[in-house]
């Protein structure tokens, strides 16, 4: 009889997949801890998400994606303040679904993405779980004194944001709901890029430098545009135009099937671009460093006064209200 071989132990899943992907400072993950020296005159930047099974992915979601999309969102939190990604460290929780394979093709996911962001493994843990998850803690540098905070922006800021806004909310809607109507008219290259979308967020590394140089605040939008709308203007008002919120084409199939589609994009998540509160004497500037980066911006508001409120307006006056403003985990 064939004898079946023993799933890789700790030492040897860390030893063959992820010492590989290791960078300086890591110690060959063969410490407890690893060293970091940040560049002089630099301030370390911090965050940390996580990824849950069932949560945020689906079990059949292909190993090498959740590992892209465990290090993007971290990485997109970094460019929101302007951070220069300097390594990361990863919290794995293996499942009962997650054999020697799936974890190789994981790790081989993982590896692409630390080398085409350059941003190594500097260590973590493994640990056996009844649940999967990932959870990843991304460390970047950025000019002492200069990381763009999330509430920094002041009254008559204009709002921008990166890329186009719903694509991941929708790309989540057609998998929950595969069977809807339309999903079933949309076109297969647009059910194909919203799938894309939510399975691969592109964290917007190359605007960091037109954000630490130009912005007074900024965040990335994981939660829904219109929530995190509120949180980077707590303390202030907001004036948005919903008409300039930037749609792909596959999002703008989508509601044209299915008006209600425009609320999920609007507040559903997953988004993973920028929002950044510019001084208005620094628009131009910034629409052009940006447009140089490679990552499209457009202006979609204002920040106003604190009492007047949040306010999103059609282009034809009417003011448009949302029963749930964001994504909540609870």
């Amino acid at each position: 009889m064939r004898k079946i071989p023993a799933p890789l132990s700790e030492f040897d899943l860390i030893a063959q997949l992820f010492a590989p992907m290791a960078g300086e400072g890591a110690l060959g993950l063969l410490d407890d801890a690893a060293l970091l020296k940040p560049s002089p005159g630099t301030d370390l930047v911090l965050t940390k998400d996580a990824l849950v099974e069932g949560v945020h992915f689906f079990p059949d979601d292909p190993p090498a994606s959740i590992a892209r999309k465990a290090l993007r969102v971290n990485l997109s939190d970094l460019a929101a303040k302007g951070a220069v990604p300097k390594g990361f460290l990863l919290a794995l929780g293996r499942g009962a679904r997650q054999d020697d394979a799936w974890l190789a093709a994981f790790a081989a996911g993982l590896a692409e993405d630390s080398r085409a962001y350059a941003v190594p493994l500097l260590g973590g843990d493994t640990v056996k779980t009844g649940q999967a998850f990932f959870s990843i803690t991304a460390l970047g540098e950025v000019a002492a004194g200069r990381m763009v905070m999330r509430q920094g922006g002041e009254v008559g800021d204009f709002l921008y944001v990166s890329g186009t806004i719903g694509d991941g909310a929708l790309g989540l809607r057609l998998r929950l709901d595969s069977s809807a109507d339309w999903v079933k008219r949309l076109q297969p290259e647009h059910r194909a890029y919203l799938d894309d979308r939510y399975l691969h967020p592109q964290p917007r590394v190359a605007l960091a430098p037109a954000l630490l140089a130009h912005a007074r605040g900024a965040m990335d939008i994981s939660d829904g545009l219109v929530g995190d709308g509120d949180k980077l203007a707590a303390r202030l008002g907001r004036r948005f135009d919903v008409d300039a919120v930037p749609l792909s084409p596959a999002v703008r199939a989508a509601i044209a099937l299915e008006p209600s589609l425009l609320d999920v994009a609007l507040t559903g998540g997953d988004d993973y671009e920028i929002l950044a509160a510019i001084p208005p004497e620094n628009a131009v500037a910034f629409e052009e460093r940006a447009l140089r980066s490679g990552v499209p911006v457009t202006k979609i508001g204002a920040l106003s006064p604190i009492d007047s409120g949040a306010e999103w307006r059609t282009r034809d006056g009417l003011i448009r209200d949302f029963v749930c403003r964001s994504y909540r985990h609870f």
